[in-house]
């Protein structure tokens, strides 16, 4: 069957499935795995470090996609990413789109918007989604509770994300936080979302360049553990957020948000300094994974992984002719 949604129309993907950012993970070779598998990859520009650099790996995954069936981005994580404007007029230059995430996108807005390419906005909360479409989003990703990385104390849990962010956007919105299946995959189509982005799930997979021993760690997570849930979806501590929300103009944004997210991420030292720590150490050790780990079961190729959430979502559709059923009676 096709796939088409507003997602597929807007950035050219046969399946409205988006990989997520990764702060040191988010390599043009990974990207490219996810286009040509249908999906939707994406370039943390951070991973680039450099205007030139992002330039070659955008150039890169170019010509190791070129006629596939899939798309692919740049993020650009506010205060995290290295030269910001110069990056955006790196992805200007060779008409890719931008995601940008993290903070608020005011700034760049104008110049996203003057840049003339399409432009999706990550956020938490469904209020700080319809402010990026204010500003000219052509598409917004809300994540919800269960999702991992930077948290808002206000996040709601995907479920009712979605159902709100339908309700209230007019632009394409695509679904994100905890999902990482075919069953998930539909859920939040059924529940209006135009696309599906992953993070977890995408971690696991043989592509994705990070040891053996995380994966399996991955694999082997038990969603009912107590740190781990509670790590993901657990109160933030409401002492040590009023804490860093009051340094929030004291200091620099680079040293400010890394700091909120260790509150957000229930981090007890997130004063001290931050812990010399690979991706990998931290997500073996479970601390940036997703409520998705509990549907992380193989570890697949991209290709496999798409596949196989394409071909048991339209098995599951062919099986719900039940629900017409209920709908006449």
């Amino acid at each position: 069957m096709e796939w088409k949604t507003r997602v597929t129309e807007l950035l050219g993907c046969k399946y409205p499935i988006l990989e997520g950012a990764y702060a040191r993970q988010g390599t043009w070779k990974f990207a490219a795995a996810v286009a040509n598998a249908g999906a939707h990859g994406l370039i943390t520009a951070t991973v680039a470090r450099s205007p030139g650099k992002l330039r070659e790996y955008i150039r890169r995954c170019k010509e190791a996609t070129a006629g596939g069936p899939g798309s692919f981005g740049v993020n650009l994580s506010i205060g995290i990413c290295p030269e910001p404007e110069k990056m955006l007029e790196v992805c200007i230059e060779q008409r890719v789109q931008v995601e940008t995430a993290v903070y608020s996108p005011d700034a760049l807005a104008p110049l996203i918007k003057d840049g003339g390419v399409t432009w999706i906005h990550k956020a938490a909360r469904v209020r700080d989604a319809l402010h990026a479409e204010k500003l000219g989003a052509d598409a917004v990703i809300v994540v919800g509770l269960e999702g991992t990385g930077f948290k808002q104390v206000q996040q709601m849990p995907t479920m009712l994300t979605t159902i709100l962010a339908k309700r209230q956007l007019k632009v394409p919105f695509i679904a994100a936080g905890g999902i990482g299946d075919a069953r998930g995959f539909l859920g939040v189509l059924g529940m209006g979302a135009d696309g599906l982005m992953m993070g977890t799930a995408f971690m696991a997979t043989q592509e994705f360049p990070i040891p053996k021993r995380a994966k399996k760690a991955m694999v082997d997570a038990d969603p009912y553990d107590t740190e781990l849930r509670h790590r993901v979806i657990g109160s933030v501590d409401p002492n040590a957020y009023q804490e860093v929300m009051a340094l929030r103009d004291k200091l620099p944004l680079t040293e400010w948000l890394p700091m909120l997210e260790r509150v957000n991420l229930k981090d007890p030292d997130w004063k001290g300094p931050a812990p010399h720590r690979s991706d990998s150490q931290e997500i073996e050790d479970l601390r940036l994974v997703s409520l998705a780990a509990a549907v992380v079961d193989e570890v697949p190729t991209v290709k496999e992984f798409i596949d196989r959430i394409i071909r048991e979502a339209e098995e599951l559709l062919s099986g719900y002719d039940f629900l017409k059923t209920l709908a006449r009676a």
